[in-house]
């Protein structure tokens, strides 16, 4: 009657249990049961995701509707069954279910249905590949299993491969589609989600991350309505705009409590989020790639993997949720040399003297944060080519030692002199217009040959499609990389796709194009990155315009924004904070009035709000005081003292700074021996009244001691009853506060 495999490690239950006559499918993974059925004639419905249930026999869960005016019923089934009011598992378009599917196709002869029945399914030891693609992975140690059930459209010879993987160290859920052509004649595929998930009822709110350049990861809680609501990028790679991750919230929930359902795309370029609310309140979220403009052509015997979605719920609120997307993509998404370590404070030249500089200029800067104790230079835009400014020359990865006056190799021995190593900023993916390679190879870039091109910040992008340009890519980064002794690397992006077009494509392929350019950039990097595994790579596009899970998978940092004002840059890490670890996010100090916002804000809350992710410096260090150097220096030997937890530790969102006045954030080590506590006030107000801080994450059982004022709390104490913030002194004040346990 049943197959079932249980696993149990450090208390964490996972199992795959199969139940028969019906076919029931039930996962077990951290505080989470999700269940599916077979029903009707061979249709995979959706039972139950949630809190952690006992038994798999839910199938009353999805009650059959009768016959009613406009309903479909699928050839075959009862009257009482209508797939377009079922809890359809993974619907296919043309069909009795006129909900937005997950998955559309079409054939030569017209044929657009694609109609879905249950064909069989196994239960897979650990986790596969999806080669080509960035995915969550095992280490050595870790446990998994993988529910894969096959759906298949009969008329086509259609297979569609639905993969569920459970981890035996945390409560996610990664699911992923393979659609795979078997028949005799090629299909189109015009749409295929990641994830379709149901939900009973629409009483929900949709929480997702918008922005804009300098503005990025803005919390934004919306209800969820009787319409299609969507978030999305059409932009060719992840956005400023949207970030791939929503969450389905109820109403009720918050920071501490409630049910959370997350959805995070370990993608990089367009993608879809998308609700949708029928007549009786059935909410279906499907989640994958954009299917605007998006057309790939399955050849007989062909395949298409789809990104990787990741589902995590929680009945304790967002943290809860956060915290187990934090240590599953620190852990199980990042990769290389770096993913365990504790990022070295670095110094970028690019707010300090941007395109103006030469070798002397450099030397002085990189000796003057050498003496404050950073140990890593980074020289950001204008090293190579004739590039003084954004108007040319990218593409030409040549050193530019007539600028410089000395070669890379003497400049980079020249840092690594003052006691700190040396990076370099890249944009490999671009090429400007006024280039030696562009005149060399004027059809290397994405283009319609019918058309002008629409330029962004003065550049075109390169065709990632081809494999000459990657392998360009590749090597041209690479002579750089192999000419110094180089530790680091900013590999930038900046700007967004239009005239969308490959010369190397037939016209049948168009559709294909953004979906090839991000496995060629996904190429190039895998390429890159381990060609160089002792260097740093650090992703940006403009800031967060490609901060995704799938970039994580091949630089374990990102540049989280460029605006660096630290009063922005709290909307901003809260928000990141709520799908990406800390680790991830580099956060910096940059000089006064901001180059952003023109704010002038006290170096100390510059430090205390930097100090959330990897730290580093965006200003020219010869203009600093005496003061603010030794400032400096303090706050870079305090960041080296716990910086750590950046890595290991738990984060604690405590005061949102969403439409308030105030924020404090807290991270507390894996054993719960040492937490840090930040404060920051915004605008400072006459006579205040107290806050009351309660902290989290603390052993309750423990005694702490205040590394600043040697007092000791109860842990118990410090989380039920709080601790008084002091009083700030002026605008844009804050406190950092460490405690260790007794």
């Amino acid at each position: 009657m049943y197959a079932k495999n249980n696993k149990t490690l450090g208390g964490n239950k996972m199992a795959i249990t199969v139940l028969k006559d019906p076919m029931i499918f039930k996962i077990d993974t951290g505080n989470a049961s999700y269940v599916m059925a077979v029903m009707g004639q061979g249709h995979l419905i959706h039972l139950y995701y949630g809190a952690a249930i006992d038994g798999a026999r839910v199938e009353y869960l999805a009650a059959e509707r009768g016959r009613a005016s406009f309903w479909a019923i699928p050839a075959g089934d009862e009257d009482s069954f209508s797939t377009d009011v079922m809890p359809m598992e993974y619907a296919g378009q043309g069909t009795a279910d006129l909900r937005p599917a997950a998955v559309a196709t079409v054939d030569a002869d017209g044929d657009n249905v694609t109609d879905l029945r249950y064909f069989g399914y196994e239960i897979l030891e650990g986790k596969p590949d999806n080669p080509g693609l960035p995915h969550t992975y095992l280490n050595q140690g870790d446990g998994a299993q993988t529910l894969k059930i096959t759906l298949r459209d009969a008329v086509k010879d259609l297979y569609v491969d639905l993969y569920y993987t459970a981890f035996d160290f945390s409560g996610a859920i990664a699911r992923w589609t393979v659609v795979r052509n078997a028949g005799a004649q090629a299909v189109d595929l015009t749409r295929v989600m990641s994830a379709s998930l149901q939900f009973p009822g629409k009483d929900y709110d949709l929480i997702h991350l918008h922005g804009a350049w300098a503005r990025e990861f803005h919390v934004e809680r919306t209800p969820i309505a009787h319409t299609t609501q969507a978030v999305s990028s059409f932009r060719g790679s992840s956005s400023h705009l949207h970030n791939p991750f929503a969450v389905i919230a109820a109403k009720d929930a918050d920071e501490d409590a409630g049910e959370v359902y997350g959805v995070s795309l370990i993608y990089s370029s367009n993608f879809l989020i998308e609700t949708d609310v029928d007549a009786f309140d059935g909410l279906r979220l499907n989640a994958g790639i954009n299917d605007r403009a998006f057309c790939w052509r399955l050849e007989p015997g062909a395949s298409f993997a789809t990104p990787e979605a990741v589902l995590v719920f929680s009945d304790q609120g967002l943290g809860e949720m956060s915290r187990a997307y934090h240590k599953l993509y620190q852990r199980n998404l990042a990769r290389g040399k770096y993913r365990d370590q504790p990022r070295p404070v670095l110094l970028n030249s690019w707010e300090g003297v941007y395109f103006d500089f030469n070798a002397e200029k450099i030397l002085r800067m990189a000796k003057s944060a050498a003496q404050t104790g950073i140990e890593l230079f980074v020289l950001d835009d204008g090293w190579f080519g004739k590039r003084d400014n954004d108007l040319c020359a990218l593409g030409d990865w040549v050193v530019n030692e007539k600028k410089l006056g000395c070669t890379l190799h003497d400049l980079v021995e020249g840092v690594k002199a003052t006691g700190m190593d040396f990076g370099l900023w890249f944009e490999p993916e671009m090429i400007s217009p006024d280039s030696d390679l562009y005149r060399a190879h004027p059809t290397w870039c994405l283009h319609q040959k019918k058309r002008a091109p629409s330029l962004g910040r003065h550049q075109l992008i390169l065709d990632l499609t081809r494999k000459d340009v990657q392998d360009y890519v590749v090597e041209a980064v690479s002579r750089v990389l192999s000419s110094a002794d180089i530790r680091y690397v900013k590999w930038d992006m900046n700007r967004n796709m239009a005239e969308v077009g490959s010369a190397c494509l037939p016209p049948e392929r168009i559709g294909e194009v953004y979906h090839r350019y991000i496995l060629g950039v996904y190429s190039v990097m895998e390429r890159v990155t381990s060609a160089f595994p002792n260097v740093l790579f650090e992703s940006c596009s403009g800031g967060g315009g490609r901060f995704d899970a799938g970039i994580l998978y091949y630089m374990p940092q990102n540049w989280t924004s460029d605006d660096s004002d630290a009063i922005e840059r709290l909307n901003i890490q809260y928000g990141c904070s709520m799908v990406y670890p800390p680790s991830a996010m580099t956060c910096h100090v940059s000089a006064v009035p901001n180059h952003q916002v023109a704010r002038v804000t006290p170096l100390n809350t510059r430090g205390n709000v930097a100090m959330q992710g990897s730290f580093g410096y965006e200003l020219d260090m010869t203009k600093l005081t005496p003061e603010e150097k030794e400032e400096v220096a303090a706050q870079v030997e305090e960041y080296k003292r716990y910086r750590d937890l950046v890595i290991t530790g738990s984060q604690y969102r405590l005061i949102s700074p969403v439409n308030s006045n105030e924020c404090a954030f807290m991270t507390v080590s894996a054993d719960r021996s040492t937490a840090i506590l930040t404060y920051v006030k915004k605008l400072n107000d006459p006579n205040p009244p107290v806050t009351r801080v309660r902290l989290k994450g603390l052993d309750p059982d423990a005694q702490y001691r205040g590394v600043a004022d040697g007092k000791v709390y109860s842990g118990r104490t410090l989380m039920n009853a709080g601790l008084n913030m002091p009083a700030m002194r002026a605008d844009f004040d804050s406190v950092r506060m460490v405690f260790e346990r007794v």
